[in-house]
């Protein structure tokens, strides 16, 4: 059964930050607000959570999972990004973008695309996720918390916790955070493709 944790959305609690990424720390998985939806959330070299975050949403190989980053002072380590990918980047985040990009090694390969080396790279405009992030000192790998057969993503903290504490380490409610995923821009190779149209504004890709 899984924890549930109410943090403030504009002032997260110190003591309840921490206790959520000693949970992730054990090999968790969360689910927690971000600018645009709720999303699962693990460490990202923990093999058996990310299996757990595929079996929640049904998800093969072949899908993306994302990385949620603090900035994009860690995107060096996991992305190959040219001068004028990152003045793109710069221009929108933090925002409600996902973000796929060319994987470098030290992106383990169960979370990228098998064929494309690809991953998917998100720097999200929330103060709980950010002081999640600040705990961790790494990456959160990611997905949004759209389960299978459903039209839009869930989004009430009580209805994920009815519909999924038995297979969750903790959710964190951080209030309402909107039922529209991310857009979902391509920039590999250093060319921009709006692959789904989201919260974010795909104006500034096309």
């Amino acid at each position: 059964m899984s924890q549930f944790f109410q943090i403030h959305p504009d002032n997260p609690q110190v003591r309840l930050i921490r206790q959520a990424v000693a949970i992730l720390d054990k090999g968790g998985v969360i689910v927690y607000p971000t600018d645009s939806a709720y999303a699962l959330g693990c460490r990202l070299g923990d093999k058996k959570a990310v299996n757990r975050i595929r079996r929640i949403r049904h998800l093969d190989e072949r899908h993306n999972l994302t990385l949620v980053c603090r900035d994009l002072s860690e995107l060096a380590t996991y992305a190959k990004v040219g001068n004028s990918t990152y003045r793109s980047l710069k221009a929108a985040t933090p925002g409600a973008y996902t973000f796929i990009l060319n994987a470098t090694s030290q992106v383990p390969r169960l979370v990228m695309h098998p064929k494309r080396r690809t991953i998917g790279i998100r720097v999200p405009d929330n103060k709980i996720v950010s002081a999640l992030l600040e705990e961790l000192g790494e990456p959160l790998l990611s997905s949004t918390l759209h389960m299978p057969g459903d039209e839009f993503p869930l989004t009430d903290p009580y209805d994920i916790r009815a519909t999924l504490e038995n297979q969750l380490d903790l959710i964190i409610d951080g209030g309402f955070c909107g039922m529209e995923p991310t857009t979902v821009v391509s920039l590999v190779d250093d060319s921009a493709e709006v692959w789904r149209e989201g919260k974010g504004d795909p104006n500034l890709f096309q």
